[in-house]
């Protein structure tokens, strides 16, 4: 379980209910129970290393992604196509991102006296992080290529901001429910 923008993973999300298996959740830096770094430096790539870690540690798994967790799940399955046995997409905070181009480079102001999660700059640069198109549509070819199975990303999201259009479109990626698609996982996890 990889959840949104802001949030902490506190228990097995009602739709995971039906998983057969162990349910891990991961804080990601900077989020719930997780570390936070000095002066920020948050991408999605750097929460991704916090999936690997976490992914290195439990062996091959499925991931299910909530908003910028679904991105996060995205990048790791064509990162890690050997261990990401698909990858589940679903709606929350942080989706969509910070659209397909850069911002301007101003810099939050946040007193240094914050030390608690969510990390305000974890907040500020994650939801400015940039999500062009052809850049995820990179890890869906490398997950579709590498992964062995018919649909390793699944999308289950009514939001669908320009990245997750063209993945969705993709083929090799299943357009579904979050039951089918867990269904689906679980089948291929047994084989």
């Amino acid at each position: 379980m990889l959840h949104g923008l802001g949030e902490a993973t506190d228990g097995i999300r009602p739709e995971a209910q039906s998983w057969p298996g162990p349910v891990f959740g991961l804080d990601f830096t900077g989020h719930g129970l997780s570390s936070l770094p000095a002066g920020g430096g948050y991408t999605a790539e750097v929460l991704m290393a916090d999936v690997d870690a976490a992914v290195a540690e439990i062996g091959p798994c499925t991931l299910m992604g909530r908003g910028l967790g679904s991105y996060v799940a995205l990048l790791a399955a064509g990162g890690r196509p050997d261990m990401v046995r698909g990858a589940i997409l679903t709606d929350g905070p942080g989706l969509v991102g910070g659209g397909i181009r850069p911002h301007s480079a101003a810099l939050p102001h946040i007193s240094q006296h914050h030390l608690a999660t969510p990390d305000p700059l974890a907040m500020y640069e994650l939801a400015r992080d940039v999500r062009p198109p052809d850049y995820a549509l990179d890890y869906v070819r490398q997950a579709v290529e590498w992964s062995g199975l018919e649909h390793p990303i699944s999308v289950c999201t009514r939001v669908r901001p320009e990245w997750l259009a063209a993945v969705a479109d993709h083929s090799g990626v299943a357009d579904t429910t979050v039951a089918q698609a867990l269904a689906g996982y679980c089948d291929a996890a047994d084989s």
